[in-house]
């Protein structure tokens, strides 16, 4: 038989723009009724990144709210130009799909965000955020207090207030303020393929903070900023925190914990696989020294790998910011069942494991497996107070435990 030879012709990708309309499409076009999207543009909305978008917004979410039927913000391609925005429930729908392709702007002076929060979702169930980019525009904030001038706290760019449901996917938080993204009193969030960006001398820019909040899963995402990559506040249970790459940061941290006397505990939190470089601290539990009904326990930290991490594995339960209303107290929180699994890597200090615990309240049942740390290719320090535990396998420096 005669050979045919077959021409394949290469198609240009799809837009960007076309990519968001069949991403709309396919999420609607099965189900059984109509389900509306509301274009921001189509509510006074302007791309320039120059006029104040703000009351689009909030009207393009009254509508979604309204809808009794799942429905969709679309936010084009382009700069938006956002205030403070609080989108509140309760909706009569709890499917509301917020799509970005454009970049929503922080206004430029910090001083005109006299709010905690730059964007705020309160009692919202069955929201999701699908991709763009949040720009707090917090460099001259971080830049007046490093210099120690007056300075208004600032704001969280985005959070999430006593809600459930709650899906964020390929969304970029740049230079926020203060927190970029936080949970507080939230049930049944997931976090996946989120980017965090902030310089590492900004104070208190925090990654990912979750209080009061169970059921909170954060997966495949890179935080890079100047404090906390994730925060971990009393009330926090059911945590799970996987494949996630820390640095530069604070790292992981549990705390801090204890400041108030009435606190609920942190329980059922794991972290896994994840990569910690050139962070100021690696899986940090760090409470108060002053009295507290607090408590931490069954907690699990495993496959973490640290790179030139300052304090790759730490308990700090002497924690006295200015020496203010603690000193020479013991911490109340109650801290155990800790478990450190394979956790291999290198230290940026002689001490790469310390445990410094409450003199009333004693660390018990630590369990450390197969940790490897070293410092400077040479033997690295572990150092033990009030703290109990074991150690199996193979566990370097040696334990102190």
């Amino acid at each position: 038989m005669p050979q045919t030879s077959h021409h394949f012709h290469l198609l240009p990708p799809p837009s960007p723009l076309l990519l968001s309309f069949f991403s709309i499409f396919f999420a609607f076009a099965f189900s059984e009724k109509p389900h509306p999207t509301f274009n921001v543009v189509s509510f006074g909305a302007h791309p320039s990144g120059e006029s104040d978008s703000t009351d689009a917004f909030l009207a393009a979410w009254a509508q979604a709210c309204r809808s009794p039927h799942p429905s969709a913000i679309y936010v084009p391609p382009g700069e938006f130009l956002v205030g403070h925005a609080r989108f509140r429930g309760q909706c009569r729908n709890k499917a509301i799909s917020i799509i970005i392709d454009g970049t929503l702007l922080a206004p430029s002076d910090y001083r005109s965000v006299h709010e905690e929060y730059w964007l705020l979702f309160e009692l919202v169930d069955g929201v999701s955020i699908h991709g763009g980019v949040l720009d707090g525009r917090g460099a001259s904030l971080w830049e007046c207090k490093n210099s120690g001038g007056i300075c208004p706290p600032g704001a969280t760019t985005l959070g999430f207030s006593n809600s459930k449901n709650i899906r964020i996917k390929s969304l970029t938080s740049r230079d926020s303020q203060v927190f970029h993204i936080a949970f507080n009193g939230c049930r049944k969030v997931r976090v996946k393929h989120v980017s965090v960006v902030a310089a590492e001398n900004s104070p208190n820019t925090d990654g990912i903070h979750v209080q009061y909040s169970s059921d909170v899963i954060i997966l495949h995402s890179e935080i890079r900023t100047g404090d906390d990559c994730v925060s971990v506040g009393p009330g926090t249970s059911d945590l799970r925190i996987e494949h996630v790459a820390c640095g530069p940061g604070h790292g992981i941290s549990i705390g801090s914990l204890g400041r108030e006397m009435e606190e609920p505990g942190v329980q059922r939190v794991t972290v896994k696989a994840v990569n910690l470089t050139g962070t100021q601290n690696g899986v940090r539990i760090k409470s108060w020294g002053r009295p507290s009904h607090g408590f931490v326990n069954r907690i699990v930290f495993h496959n973490i790998v640290m790179l030139d991490v300052h304090n790759p594995i730490i308990i700090d339960q002497n924690y006295c910011p200015d020496n203010i209303n603690c000193p020479g107290q013991a911490s109340g929180i109650k801290i155990g069942d800790v478990k450190y699994k394979n956790i291999p890597g290198t230290s940026a200090s002689e001490v790469a494991v310390k445990f410094d615990c409450s003199s009333k309240h004693p660390c018990y049942s630590l369990r450390m497996e197969d940790v490897n740390l070293t410092y400077k290719e040479q033997e690295a320090q572990a150092l033990c107070n009030n703290a109990a535990g074991t150690a199996s396998a193979w566990v370097r420096p040696e334990s102190c435990l």
